[in-house]
């Protein structure tokens, strides 16, 4: 249903994105990341990693890395995709937010809302004094 390929959008060193391998219906789950959870404390070790642009707020205590291909989505103010934290399976779940066709890809908002155009928190500049995340980080990615 998804595929990794060249992404336009990205400028990242690896220049890659998710991509719709057929049509896929608004409403449709069509994938579940695993997670590994972290407890926010020990975020600062990870912002001196590569690691910190792909983490995920994982509710109000923990901070996530996102597995399977959930790291690779690119951003979009305008996204085709939604996702929702899934504790009880210990995912996020990447559901469409529009029709995707075929060959299209697949955009989140990194600001978790899709509705929400506030500008991106690795675009803000460090994160706060005490090493945590700034508010409203919702992971990066390529």
């Amino acid at each position: 249903m998804i595929e990794i390929k060249t992404s336009k959008l990205s400028d990242g060193e690896f220049n890659r994105g998710v991509f719709a391998t057929c049509d896929i219906a608004k409403g449709t789950l069509f994938h579940e990341a695993p997670v590994i959870p972290f407890p926010n404390e020990q975020h600062v070790h990870i912002e001196k990693t590569l690691l910190a642009d792909y983490v995920f707020e994982y509710g109000a205590n923990h901070t996530a890395i996102l597995l399977g291909y959930g790291m690779l989505f690119n951003h979009s103010y305008t996204p085709n995709c939604t996702y929702e934290l899934n504790f009880d399976n210990m995912t996020v779940d990447f559901y469409a937010y529009t029709d995707i066709p075929a060959g299209e890809e697949i955009l989140i908002n990194y600001n978790g809302e899709v509705d929400n155009d506030d500008p991106l928190w690795f675009n803000q500049g460090p994160a706060d004094e005490d090493g945590g995340q700034p508010e409203d980080s919702s992971g990066t990615n390529e």
